[in-house]
C-alpha cells in the first residue's frame, strides 16, 4: 500500500510538470498563441508594405517614361514656373 502511495505521488508530480511545461514552458500553448498574433500582425505590415512598394515602383515608371510626372512634381512641390508662364496666387 505504501508503493502505490509514493508511485501516485511521483506520477502526480511527473503530471504536474508536464502540465507545467504545457502551458508556461519553451512551446507552450501561451507562447504559441503569442508567436501567432505575431505573424498576423506582420503578414498585415507586409502587405502594407507590398502596397507601398506597388505604388512606389508605378511612380518610378511614369517617372521613367514621361516628363509630365516631372513637370507635376515640379509645380505642385517646388513652386516652378515655365517660361512665359504667370504665377497667380489667391489668397483665401
Amino acid at each position: 500500500m505504501q508503493k502505490a502511495h509514493w508511485l501516485l505521488v511521483v506520477l502526480l508530480l511527473v503530471l504536474g510538470g508536464l502540465q507545467y511545461r504545457l502551458w508556461y514552458g519553451d512551446g507552450s500553448i501561451t507562447q504559441n498563441r503569442l508567436l501567432l498574433a505575431q505573424i498576423a500582425e506582420q503578414k498585415s505590415e507586409n502587405k502594407q508594405l507590398l502596397e507601398r512598394n506597388r505604388i512606389l515602383e508605378a511612380e518610378v515608371v511614369e517617372l521613367k517614361r514621361g516628363m509630365e510626372t516631372v513637370e507635376e512634381r515640379a509645380r505642385h512641390e517646388l513652386g516652378m514656373v515655365k517660361d512665359g508662364e504667370t504665377l497667380y496666387l489667391l489668397s483665401q
